[in-house]
């Protein structure tokens, strides 16, 4: 999922200070997951933001709504009233969910309530770690689902550095060796044989360093 953090009530607070009637939008997918941008989220923010706009003497009207996922102009579209009664959108979804609402939009000023960090999975209670960097290029049937693409400080793809070790990366002591994961997972599965591939330099023109990346599926157009 896309990992997300909030931006602090302060920066919110700068962010919207022109104006005086503000739609917050949460988002009901992934930033919901992480606790980052669900209605619960919203709903702490805003009331924090009302507080801190009252004690300056300068009130603020702010209206509260979540959609199920802001990257969809399906579930956008619904925004329409609320975003004529405002003069301005602060979106509590990712970056995609942001500009997809400005698009939306164009007339209205929308502003990001988080900060978008990584594509990760829940490790535990309260705990987010990046698993893939979307490089468009996956390779993850070779390494026993495992990426060292992300996972190695170092993005090797044909054993480890000299500097790890089996307990952990050479860059920092508390991340494990991203090499002696796959290791130890491909022994476990009985692929241990993938190792002996050599593989080249990694073809980095499917990830972003190209510009903007675009999908187009003709077999699902309409």
């Amino acid at each position: 999922m896309i990992v997300a953090s909030p931006k602090s009530v302060t920066e919110v607070k700068e962010i919207i200070a022109a104006h005086r009637k503000v739609l917050f939008v949460g988002c009901g997918t992934c930033v919901t997951v992480c606790l980052a941008g669900g209605e619960r989220e919203v709903g702490i923010m805003a009331y924090a933001v009302r507080m801190a706009r009252k004690l300056e003497g300068r009130p603020i009207e702010i209206e509260q709504v979540t959609i199920e996922r802001q990257c969809e102009n399906e579930f956008i579209k619904d925004l329409a009233e609320a975003v004529d009664r405002n003069e301005a959108i602060l979106s509590f979804g990712c970056g995609a969910g942001v500009q997809a609402i400005a698009e939306r939009f164009p007339k209205k000023p929308v502003y990001a309530a988080l900060n978008t960090q990584f594509l990760g999975i829940l490790e535990e209670q309260g705990v987010w770690t990046e698993k893939c960097q979307a490089c468009g290029d996956c390779m993850l049937a070779d390494f026993g689902g495992i990426c060292p693409v992300t996972r190695c400080a170092k993005q090797l793809l044909n054993g480890p550095c000299g500097g790890s070790t089996p307990e952990h990366c050479e860059i920092d002591n508390d991340m494990p060796c991203a090499w002696q994961l796959i290791f130890k997972r491909l022994k476990e599965i009985g692929q241990e044989d993938r190792l002996k591939k050599i593989r080249p330099p990694k073809d980095w023109r499917g990830s972003s360093h190209g510009g903007t990346r675009k999908i187009v599926r003709n077999d699902h157009r309409i």
